[in-house]
């Protein structure tokens, strides 16, 4: 026992030195022979081996195929013992016609495909090089690059292959080191050669002339890159972003309905994958206007179909796929290679300068390496010459000679000769002492002078040699060179979705309970008054329609909830629905908070300075905030007032600074005040007080003055008046206002008020979801102090809970097909659908005598203190 602990060997360490030389050890492992290519050849060490063990064992193009197997079992015990897998993934990947520009390895059987399948055991599948892997490996034997051992020191390998191939650029390399990556794009060889040459020729190259031979990236699998600026970053700096996009086309069917055809994917995409997400998004209702989707690829090529329904613009439905999955990538670019066994990010004129001094190196070599066998085999062919012209003295001192050994002494003594000249003498054969053999002799001789002299002069001189590079590199263009596959288009031709849809106004509703959508204005069939209103949809009974607003398809819509928060969607990106669908989810285009509704939504074009966004609450609350402050909400949402949390957003308008506002109540009162009586406001600010309301009042609507029109109100019993604006007398804000509508039982309250002209239209919505359409042109104006006209006739137990105004196009012609809408305003009972029972003529034109409801008082306005809230 004694015996054993004197033979232990404890030498103790603290933990973080262990951890952090370990951990070094690793990293420079996986750093220097896993994960990074050498910047000479372009090659990882896997890579590197593969190819040289298959030039040992004689794999070249013009012989039979040999299993898979024997080249990873002859890697794995020569050079990479790191598991068979990553072995042959690395084998697959460069048979892969689709992974590589310019695949090394020629497969017979399995390897994978597009689609993700993975590839067949290397028992199956057989390989052997292909030709660009034999020039690659040209003159490796001819000590052109240095050898090291291999783990075992039982071999040697190439630090380096030869690579008359720029194979950095032409296939690029991708992989993961230890707080380090690379992620070079293919290229075009031709491409390549060109700025090769252009750069030997002009060494002070500029890598904007550079980009005048390489425009850029070539992927095996084609496509579009959008946008050189990613380009040109990644090449000056040596990392930049490249997006890529699919090919498309479309076809039209015989039915008379477009197709969609997909030729071309981003590089690295899985085109079964793909398929799934396309699906999955018109599952999901995300993607609409597509009947079909199919894959029809073969041998021939790939063929994505995408069939579309009638009424669907292609235009849009690839927009959607290009914004929401891989029909569309982007290739982070990092030009990360060995140089001197140093990681060093590089630009391209820097790769392209490491190929071309090692393309040098090894010229220079192989020149060496092939004067040195021409010298010596001159030296042994001027033995030769010497042996035949003294023909008969050297077969004499050969025959008295008592063996080898003595010949080649008494050969080099009598004539002259070096040992390896008479070791050659003794070697000749006796049919090379013919004349005819004698005289190739002399010729080889007199060809080996002219081969030394011009090796020598090539050692001479660099000028040489640089043409010998762009000899071979235009050799490699003429074997390889093919047409660019991917096609790169200026920033100004992307796609853009705005530049595809049809501006049109067009209706848009929110239900009660959240639900969105928009239908072309056109739906509604225009009414004379007190007429029948069109269904607007077969609501469910616990909603009801809660805002309607009208907006072109290019406009932003800025959603404010009730609670404060401020959301926007381009107009087209609401669903647009049937008329009697019920439409979309809200909480599905915005995050919007539970709890909380749309108090307002506001159509902007763009955010320019100068404009405002004017709010109103329930409580009387105003506050004014310039639009700029919404220009970048973010998808939770941002704020847009402070409110307590018993008040809420009741309206917001776009206004210029220079505006009159009015605000009205559910009790009838009005005030009216300038717009320079409300100071701007940050986003987080609570506002200051518009109007002082009596007990149980609220705000119910704000309108702002902007041009000549006349104030239209409604009540919930439908009945309405229009009255000149000048009626509404301007004061201080924070007054009580005055009376603009007497409430009673017979007109029900207040529930809107609007600015409106003879041009425009109207549109009302009761709380059983019935709509009418009717020009405001048939209101009458009349003074302030009237009840007004009977606009729309109500069943028993309805009323009005919303009216919006539109500006119409065209004339239609003919009835129109009804629109049943889903979403209503505010209200207690449940929605049950109906037509609105037409009224008598008589009823009309019945107008109230302004008599019964003269204006009998007038509350004063207050003093309008500037105090926030």
């Amino acid at each position: 026992m004694a015996i054993e602990q004197q033979r232990e060997r404890i030498l103790p360490r603290f933990i973080e030195d262990e951890m952090k030389d370990s951990f070094i050890n690793y990293s420079m492992s996986v750093i220097m022979s896993r994960a990074l290519p050498d910047v000479k050849d372009g090659f990882k060490p896997v890579h590197r081996r593969i190819l040289y063990a298959m030039h040992e064992l004689g794999l070249v193009p013009n012989r039979a195929f040999r299993k898979s197997a024997t080249v990873v079992g002859d890697v794995l015990g020569k050079y990479h013992p790191h598991g068979d897998s990553s072995v042959y993934d690395a084998l697959v990947r460069m048979v892969q016609d689709f992974s590589l520009r310019y695949p090394l390895v020629d497969g017979q059987g399995n390897f994978g495909s597009i689609d993700g399948d993975p590839a067949a055991a290397y028992r199956y599948t057989e390989c052997r090089l292909q030709q660009a892997s034999v020039e690659i490996l040209t003159d490796i034997d001819k000590e052109t690059v240095d050898f090291q051992p291999n783990f075992d020191d039982r071999l040697q390998e190439p630090v380096v292959l030869p690579a008359k191939l720029p194979n950095l650029l032409i296939n690029g390399s991708s992989g993961i080191a230890v707080g380090m990556a690379t992620n070079i794009p293919p290229h075009n060889i031709s491409e390549v050669v060109d700025a090769c040459v252009a750069q030997i020729d002009n060494p002070d190259i500029t890598i904007d002339e550079l980009l005048g031979f390489i425009p850029g990236p070539d992927f095996p699998t084609g496509g579009f890159i959008y946008g050189r600026s990613g380009i040109v970053e990644a090449y000056q700096t040596g990392r930049g972003r490249i997006r890529l996009r699919a090919r498309a086309f479309t076809e039209t069917k015989n039915s008379g309905k477009e197709a969609i055809i997909i030729s071309e994917i981003p590089f690295m995409v899985n085109k079964s994958k793909l398929l799934t997400d396309m699906a999955d998004l018109v599952r999901e209702k995300k993607v609409e206007g597509i009947s079909d989707i199919r894959d029809e690829s073969d041998r021939d090529g790939m063929r994505i179909v995408v069939e579309l329904k009638r009424d669907a613009s292609a235009e849009v439905v690839l927009n959607h796929f290009y914004a929401k999955t891989q029909l569309q990538t982007t290739f982070g670019v990092i030009f990360l290679a060995l140089v001197d066994n140093v990681p060093c990010v590089l630009n391209l004129k820097e790769i392209i300068q490491h190929f071309i001094d090692h393309r040098h190196d090894v010229v220079t070599r192989r020149t060496k390496f092939e004067l040195r066998k021409a010298e010596e085999r001159a030296h042994i062919l001027e033995g030769l010459k010497i042996a035949i012209d003294n023909l008969d003295a050297v077969i004499q001192v050969i025959r008295s000679s008592a063996d080898t050994n003595s010949a080649r002494e008494r050969l080099m003594a009598q004539f002259g000769l070096s040992e390896i000249q008479a070791q050659a003498i003794l070697d000749l054969r006796l049919a090379r002492l013919t004349a005819l053999e004698r005289d190739k002799i002399e010729q080889e001789y007199t060809e080996l002078l002219q081969t030394i002299e011009r090796l020598k002069s090539i050692l001479a001189s660099r000028e040489l040699r640089m043409q010998i590079i762009k000899d071979e590199l235009a050799e490699m263009k003429q074997k390889f060179g093919d047409p660019r596959r991917t096609e790169i288009l200026d920033d100004m031709g992307e796609f853009n979705m705005e530049d595809l849809i049809a501006e049109e106004e067009m209706v848009i509703t929110v239900s009660h309970l959240g639900y969105i959508k928009r239908l072309p204005v056109t739906t509604y069939r225009r009414q004379e008054r007190g007429g029948r209103g069109k269904s607007g949809q077969s609501t469910r009974e616990t909603d009801f329609l809660e805002h309607l607003f009208i907006a072109s398809t290019h406009d932003y819509i800025l959603y404010i909830t009730e609670k404060g928060s401020l959301f926007w969607l381009k107009v087209y990106e609401i669903p647009q629905a049937g008329r009697t669908a019920q439409g979309k989810a809200i909480v599905n285009l915005i995050d919007i908070e539970p709890g909380d509704r749309v108090a307002a939504m506001l159509p902007v074009r763009n955010f320019e300075d100068g404009l405002y966004v004017f709010m109103a609450t329930r409580g009387g609350v105003i506050k004014k905030t310039p639009l700029s402050a919404f220009s970048n909400p973010r998808r939770t949402g941002i704020r847009a007032i402070q409110i307590p949390e018993d008040d809420v957003v009741i309206g917001a308008k776009i206004t210029d600074g220079t505006n009159d506002i009015v605000l009205a109540t559910r009790q009838g009162m009005a005030i009216r005040f300038h717009e320079d009586r409300v100071r701007p406001m940050g986003r987080t600010a609570y506002g200051v007080h518009g109007v002082r309301l009596d007990s149980g009042d609220r705000v119910i609507g704000m309108v702002v003055i902007k041009r000549e029109s006349t104030l239209l109100v409604v009540s919930e019993k439908g009945q309405g008046k229009r009255s000149a604006v000048s009626d509404y007398r301007v004061t201080n804000r924070g007054g009580k206002g005055i009376i603009t509508f007497r409430v009673g039982p017979r007109t029900g309250e207040l529930v809107a008020i609007m600015d409106v002209v003879d041009d425009e239209e109207l549109i009302m919505i009761t709380q059983q979801g019935l709509i009418i359409r009717l020009r405001i042109a048939s209101i009458k104006v009349t003074g302030r102090n009237t009840m007004g006209v009977r606009l729309i006739n109500l069943s028993e137990g309805d009323r009005l809970v919303d009216v919006a105004r539109i500006i119409p196009g065209e004339e239609e012609n003919g009835d129109q097909q009804d629109l049943v809408a889903t979403d209503t305003v505010e209200g207690s009972a449940p929605p049950r659908g109906g037509i609105i029972r037409p009224q008598s003529p008589e009823e009309d034109d019945q107008m109230e005598s302004e008599a019964e409801f003269a204006d009998d008082f007038e509350e004063e306005n207050g003093n309008g203190d500037e105090d926030e809230i």
